[in-house]
């Protein structure tokens, strides 16, 4: 379960009323999500297995962990953010490297997710700098789950700068 695509082709009329329709949906987003909080970490190479983690919401009821194993160069500065919906029924979990590429060579990867079960959840080879877009990694280098984005064995080609997630928290059973 991968993004969804969009559709290329088409009338302009309905091209611009898709553009219109997401404006309008990421700004009601915008509103809704409260100011989220980024922390710094480094990403080291080696080989070995590293994880990340961050807590968000009342009580830190969220988490985002990212393990992962590199190979290549030296340590490189990454950035995660968590944000909370204002009636702490989203959050949302970007990981990536601010500079928009890596130039590690991740063996593996994965994002998980405490307290939510996933909605979205998409891997990027290279992030958004100054003049340049995201560049989406192919559908068959990962795989989105209830609680995780993970590479795929044999089909992940080892580029990795951004994780993008998107969250609905659990109910939980009193």
């Amino acid at each position: 379960m991968a993004a969804p695509r969009g559709r290329r082709n088409g009338s302009a009329g309905a091209s611009m009323w898709g553009a219109l329709l997401l404006a309008a949906v990421a700004l009601r987003s915008v509103e809704a999500v409260s100011e989220p909080t980024t922390v710094a970490f480094d990403v080291r190479p080696g080989g070995v297995v590293h994880s990340f983690s961050h807590s968000a919401g009342p009580g830190d009821r969220f988490t985002c962990t990212f393990t992962y194993a590199s190979q290549g160069g030296t340590n490189e500065q990454w950035q995660m953010s968590l944000g909370t919906s204002e009636d702490h029924q989203h959050f949302t979990c970007t990981i990536w490297r601010p500079q928009g590429k890596s130039y590690l060579y991740f063996t593996q990867f994965k994002a998980e997710v405490r307290g939510a079960q996933i909605e979205y959840g998409m891997a990027y080879s290279k992030a958004a700098s100054e003049r340049e877009s995201d560049v989406p990694l192919k559908n068959e280098e990962f795989e989105v789950t209830k609680t995780t984005v993970a590479h795929r064995p044999g089909a992940f080609k080892a580029e990795l700068s951004k994780l993008v997630i998107v969250a609905k928290a659990s109910h939980s059973e009193l």
